[in-house]
């Protein structure tokens, strides 16, 4: 039996495809379009998983949307409501954009644009295809789910039990009480764009000092079913026509940083306007740092209480408040808790959530498989590597041997040089982890700048991942206790401390607050990645590589060799493997 999962209409769209409850294929629409968080109907992604199973739209049994669309439209009227006649405008245009884009009635476009029948269309509740991501991809029989995001239909934030046969929902938060919002807010005063940059908050946080945590956290008032309710004065959820915050918080912490507005922290000359803005920056940077600590403290509470309410220690977690790996770090070390995010917590997860949940709740397949492997996009064989290099005119050298490409490649790395690597099918979800990298050299004190600014072209507060062969990963980062190879650490969703003992021998790859956003690495999952690294810790004497996402700043990650080789022509990358070929840049 075939079960397409499907999500867009908002942001990030995807597909994904199970096969007698096995995940087979789950990719994003954007690794296709190139139009980073793509919205639209994932008409390539579909024809990519089909292909991978070798059949038509004809053969598919059942096609999952991730949401309810009347339950989404209700809340907007029932949120628009209350703030007439200030809110027609919002309201209007609303309606004129649903009827437009057929969003009342996506089973009429999956039928006319994707070929399916408008009887194999089927609906699920947002938060519960977070749920079925969250547990139903854990390596657990019995868990705690907590799902956690900006909005779904109504809710923001749910707390369920699954116990072997069934999931059953304990509370639920609606809106306008959202932590997602809460973030994005922010995420916005800080110059960011909302529902894509919230990461960079992340990275900026990493900089500031929470000094005000203690104006910020009263605004959040703690339940004791593990909910929370959150003061509006200073936010704008329920009817956003421009910006998700309110006069109010301009009142209380100043005018918005302007976008694009250069970040540092260290003067660049000795004048009074340089002084002025690097005071600036470091105030930017301290709000970032307390809203990312009261994130920690309400998802402390949550999913505590989550824990105790189920006397479960095993906790799964989606939405894409789950991305938040400072916070996942925290969740770990203090709650004591076995913890599993899905890789892909955001609304992309949501196609293969809505996958499996409506598999296990409805169709009572109780088939539960961990998923350990996020390679589950589209892969290029060398043929199709070796037409887009000739189509380009780019010189290359073939490797029939994989063992003298690893050795070549690790010697690269080990002499300075930046390499693009793209191997094998594409990762599911936001991260890169090893098959669509860009990979460096840790050791070097300079590659984080050089990276940042000649590379990815983006802000220098970003920090870079490091990815670490599994066995020896606890004498460089303190990860605490590994479980599975389903535990966050092995898809870059938990920061921890770089030891102090090696923070100098692997700079590039160490945050300014100390901590790093790590990659486990194991031979099983990803082989050649796994070599790659060993063989560059027998020239180096270290067992961590950098790695980054394949893609320049506002790009999806790569997908194919032509759009890898866009990328690395675009950029001072100095080579590029792709499949079995080593391309080297003539400077």
């Amino acid at each position: 039996m075939y079960i397409l999962g499907l999500s867009f209409d908002y942001h990030d769209s995807a597909a994904a495809l199970l096969k007698d409850g096995k995940v087979i294929a789950a990719a994003q629409e954007e690794r296709f379009t190139r139009l980073k968080n793509e919205p639209g109907l994932p008409v390539q992604a579909v024809k990519f998983c089909l292909e991978t199973a070798g059949i038509t739209a004809d053969q598919v049994d059942h096609v999952i949307f991730y949401e309810k669309p009347f339950l989404k439209f209700e809340r907007i009227v029932k949120s628009a409501m209350p703030s007439l006649p200030g809110s027609r405008a919002y309201f209007s245009n609303t309606i004129r954009s649903w009827i437009k884009k057929g969003k009342f009635t996506p089973e009429s476009r999956i039928a006319a644009e994707l070929g399916f029948s408008p009887k194999r269309v089927r609906f699920v509740k947002h938060h519960e295809s977070h749920a079925g991501a969250a547990f139903l991809c854990s390596p657990f029989d019995k868990a705690a789910i907590v799902t956690v995001d900006g909005v779904g239909e109504f809710e923001t934030l749910s707390i369920s039990y699954a116990d072997g046969g069934m999931i059953e929902r304990l509370t639920s938060l609606d809106l306008p009480h959202s932590l997602g919002l809460f973030y994005s807010a922010f995420t916005a005063w800080l110059g960011f764009k909302v529902d894509e940059d919230e990461y960079k908050v992340m990275g900026m946080a990493g900089f500031g000092a929470p000094r005000f945590f203690d104006q910020i956290m009263p605004w959040f008032s703690l339940e004791n079913d593990g909910t929370f309710r959150l003061d509006q004065e200073c936010f704008n959820f329920k009817c956003p026509e421009t910006v998700p915050y309110t006069d109010r918080l301009v009142q209380l912490f100043g005018p918005p940083r302007q976008p694009e507005t250069p970040f540092r922290i260290k003067p660049a000359d000795d004048s009074p306007e340089e002084a002025a803005h690097v005071e600036k920056c470091r105030y930017y940077a301290d709000i970032a740092a307390s809203i990312q600590k009261c994130t920690e403290e309400v998802l402390l509470h949550v999913v505590g209480t989550a824990i105790r309410r189920t006397g479960c220690s095993n906790v799964c977690m989606a939405g894409g408040v789950a991305l938040n790996s400072l916070a996942n770090g925290r969740l770990k070390r203090e709650l004591n808790c076995r913890l599993y995010i899905h890789p892909a917590a955001g609304d992309a997860g949501g196609a293969l959530g809505a996958a499996l949940y409506y598999n296990f709740a409805v169709l009572k397949n109780r088939n539960h498989l961990p998923l350990t492997s996020m390679y589950l996009g589209k892969a290029h064989r060398n043929e199709e590597i070796e037409a887009a290099l000739k189509s380009t005119y780019t010189p290359y050298s073939y490797y029939s041997d994989q063992r003298q490409l690893i050795q070549e490649v690790a010697r690269l790395l080990a002499a300075g040089k930046v390499i693009g690597w793209m191997q094998s099918r594409f990762e599911w979800g936001p991260r890169a982890l090893g098959c669509r990298s860009i990979l460096a050299d840790p050791t070097n004190p300079q590659m984080q700048a050089i990276v940042n600014e000649k590379i990815k072209f983006r802000e220098p507060f970003r920090p870079f991942a490091p990815a670490v062969l599994e066995e020896r990963a606890d004498e460089f980062f303190d990860i605490g206790a590994i479980h599975s190879p389903c535990d966050p650490e092995y898809f870059m969703l938990s920061v921890c401390k770089v030891r102090e003992e090696k923070r100098a021998q692997i700079p590039s790859v160490t945050h300014v607050d100390g901590t790093a956003r790590v990659q486990l690495v194991n031979r099983h999952t990803n082989p050649l990645y796994y070599d790659l690294i060993s063989e560059f810790n027998k020239l180096t004497g270290v067992p961590v590589i950098m790695n980054t996402s394949y893609n320049r700043r506002g790009e999806p990650i790569v997908n194919n060799a032509f759009d890898a080789l866009k990328t690395y022509e675009w950029s001072d990358m100095d080579c590029a493997v792709l499949g079995s070929y080593l391309i080297i840049k003539d400077k």
